[in-house]
């Protein structure tokens, strides 16, 4: 048992493990994002154990471990899942070794399959699976190579489905986009998508450490939350990543996070499912008015307690400067 569930007031030390997203939560692209190797040593002086999911695909797990090390947040191989992995697993269990399968994406994923025992090729008409995953470097042509070979009757597993990726430059395209370019020429969806929102990631990370309450960190909430959510576990979302105020308020109950932060401070933050501060938020003319003072992040959680009460989401006006400023930094003005 780790140190902090003996007692202590703040979130983590409710959990016996940290589930972390990457991109959007402790890195963009290969930059950190700041406060979260402050947040790794403190989860790692508590004794409270960390592991790290993923849907990106173009990495190997022991490449991943190496990016977080060498930015301040040391981790182990053993310690990262990634869709790719998780894929080739799928693949391992399904097809016998040796089936041949076209790859789209990151040399991680070939890598991956091959490790898998099954065999990558380059003409459509050889593949008995077509396994699609990030890499920036696919082409129109690829596409039209995984059309032709799905047509002619090959498999189609997806890595994943996110439509975007964080960057420094803003939201990119991701896997997902490149799914639904497919999906809209075959006029069929994928016969398998593994990474999130798929809970497969979550429980084996939480199975492999023997968790039995576990916290997934994530910036997304169409992967990470409803993956959480899927999988049976509590969910911080930060909002560091992809996601923001807008699109939580307007979120189904299955993309509903179980707390909200700015960032991986949060975690060592006093352990409220709901938490409005100062803040009120009533009523006005068909849209809702928020009122008094104190962090946006809190203003947030009010105005979600009655956006999810109310099943709809209204406009948001400030009443006073505090207000204003608040819906300025959540970009709700």
């Amino acid at each position: 048992m780790a140190d902090g569930q003996a007692g202590e007031g703040d979130l983590v030390g409710h959990y016996d493990l940290v589930i972390f997203d990457l991109d959007g939560v402790l890195y963009l692209v290969d930059q950190v994002i700041p406060g979260a190797a402050e947040a790794s040593a403190r989860l790692r002086e508590r004794g409270i154990p960390s592991a790290y999911a993923t849907n990106n695909a173009s990495r190997l797990p022991q490449d991943v471990a190496a990016l977080l090390t060498r930015i301040g947040i040391p981790a182990e191989t053993g310690e990262v899942v990634t869709s790719a992995h998780a894929t080739a697993l799928l693949l391992a269990e399904r097809y016998p070794a040796g089936t041949p399968v076209l790859v789209l994406g990151a040399p991680a994923l070939r890598d991956e399959v091959v490790g898998a025992g099954l065999t990558p090729v380059t003409e459509a008409g050889e593949a008995r699976v077509v396994v699609q995953g990030y890499g920036p470097d696919v082409r129109m042509r690829d596409l039209g190579d995984a059309s032709v070979a799905i047509r002619g009757g090959a498999d189609w597993i997806a890595t994943n489905a996110d439509k975007t990726l964080p960057s420094p430059r803003g939201p990119l395209p991701g896997n997902g986009s490149l799914v639904v370019a497919l999906a809209t020429a075959l006029g069929r969806q994928p016969d398998m998508i593994v990474g999130k929102p798929d809970p497969g990631l979550f429980l084996e990370a939480a199975r492999e450490r023997g968790a039995s309450r576990p916290i997934v960190v994530g910036d997304r909430l169409d992967t990470d939350i409803e993956g959480a959510y899927r999988a049976g576990m509590d969910s911080l979302l930060v909002l560091t990543g992809v996601s923001d105020a807008a699109e939580l308020l307007a979120a189904p109950v299955e993309r509903r996070p179980t707390f909200v932060a700015e960032d991986l401070g949060g975690l060592f933050e006093p352990a409220h499912a709901a938490h409005p501060g100062e803040w009120t938020v009533k009523e006005l003319d068909g849209a809702w008015e928020l009122s008094g003072d104190g962090r946006a992040v809190d203003a947030l959680t009010a105005l979600c307690a009655v956006a999810w009460a109310a099943g709809a989401v209204r406009p948001v006006v400030g009443s006073g400067e505090a207000a204003k400023a608040a819906l300025r930094r959540l970009k709700l003005a």
